[in-house]
Parts: structure tokens; C-alpha cells; sequence
């Protein structure tokens, strides 16, 4: 756990020794992390927003082709959403009946919270939220969500949310304020986008 908290607040240079010592494999391991992220219900805790801005600013600095990034990272949080649907379809009930899987049910509660309130559209909510954003569209599997609508809140949800947080870092990433205070810049991005479910939280009691 501690690994992961401080690759993920110093997601900038870890990225910048990936790209030193992977080169253009960069692209695939981006590609699986995100796919893994949205797709692995029992990993909800990779980077992805603050990967996505890293990627981004590294993008601006002529280390990674922004358009590749965009297009790549795109259809990997496309297809681990599609995972996750088909996983919680099919296996949902089981899973979430096993004690021997590590799922926080906590964090499926908060989930069918967001889908009492938002419905359909936590699909594409949830893509700005950490944690809720692996567990939702398991969570839309187990209730049989129609999948026609899944798959069209899926792909705009998957679009938009790669595009504005890798474009974000693209423009904003490598000024000098931000350079400086990469960690900072990063927890801010992550209370950002927890601050719906802390609302809705909130907002509860």
C-alpha cells in the first residue's frame, strides 16, 4: 500500500524512469495500468487520473506522442470497463458472496448509492471518482444494467475522462508552478475527485 501511495504522489518521476528505461514500451505498460484500474474490480487503487496528467505533461515535453496516449488509453479504460460489466454479469453475486476474495463492500455500498441517485449516468460519473470508478460498472453487471445504454455511457465516459485529465497535463504540466509541485498538484487532482462522493457522503447525515 505504501508502494502505491508513493508512486502515485510521485507519479512524475516514476513515469520519467519508465520512459528512460521502456521507451516506446511505455505505451503498453500506461495501457495496462489504466486497463487494469477500470477493468480488475480487486485493484481499485492505481493511478489513473494523476497517470493521465503525468502522461500528459510528459506528452508537451516530446516523450510521448499525445494523440497515441489519448487514443490508447482511451480503449484501455473502454475495454476494462466492458471486463469489469461482463465479470460482475457473470460472476458478481459469487464473488461478492465469497470470503475469500478481498472486496471492501463498503466501497460496493457507496457505488449502488451513486446508482440510486444518478442511475445510468454513474457509468459516467463514476470515471472522475476514484475507487467508484472500478466498482461501478461491476456493479452495473451484477444488476444487469441494458447493456446498450452501458456501452454508450462507457465509451463517452472513457473519452472524456482520458482526454481531459491527459490534455489537462499536456497544457498545465510542465508550467513551472505545477513542475515545481508535481505532488502537491497531484493530491489536489485526487480531492477533487473525491469531493462527489465526500458531498454525497456528507450530504447523508
Amino acid at each position: 500500500m505504501n508502494f502505491i501511495i508513493d508512486f502515485i504522489l510521485k507519479i512524475d518521476v516514476h513515469l520519467g524512469e519508465i520512459i528512460s528505461s521502456y521507451g516506446i514500451l511505455t505505451y503498453f505498460i500506461l495501457f495496462l495500468i489504466v486497463f487494469v484500474e477500470t477493468g480488475v474490480v480487486f485493484v481499485p487503487f492505481l493511478p489513473g487520473d494523476s497517470l493521465l496528467f503525468a502522461a500528459g505533461a510528459f506528452s508537451a515535453l516530446g516523450s510521448l506522442n499525445p494523440w497515441l496516449v489519448f487514443g490508447l488509453l482511451s480503449v484501455a479504460a473502454i475495454l476494462g470497463d466492458t471486463l469489469n460489466y461482463w465479470i460482475g454479469h457473470f460472476f458478481g453475486q459469487k464473488i461478492i458472496a465469497n470470503p475469500k476474495i478481498p472486496l471492501n463492500q463498503e466501497h460496493i455500498d457507496k457505488t449502488n448509492q451513486f446508482f440510486e441517485k444518478h442511475g445510468g449516468k454513474t457509468i459516467f460519473l463514476a470515471r472522475f471518482v476514484p475507487i467508484v470508478r472500478t466498482f461501478a460498472p461491476f456493479v452495473a453487471g451484477i444488476g444487469k444494467m441494458d447493456y446498450k445504454k452501458f456501452v454508450s455511457y462507457n465509451l463517452f465516459g472513457g473519452v472524456v475522462w482520458v482526454g481531459l485529465f491527459t490534455f489537462a497535463g499536456y497544457f498545465f504540466g510542465n508550467v513551472p508552478f505545477v513542475k515545481h509541485n508535481f505532488s502537491l498538484v497531484i493530491i489536489v487532482i485526487i480531492l477533487i475527485s473525491i469531493l462527489p462522493m465526500l458531498t454525497h457522503f456528507l450530504k447523508s447525515y
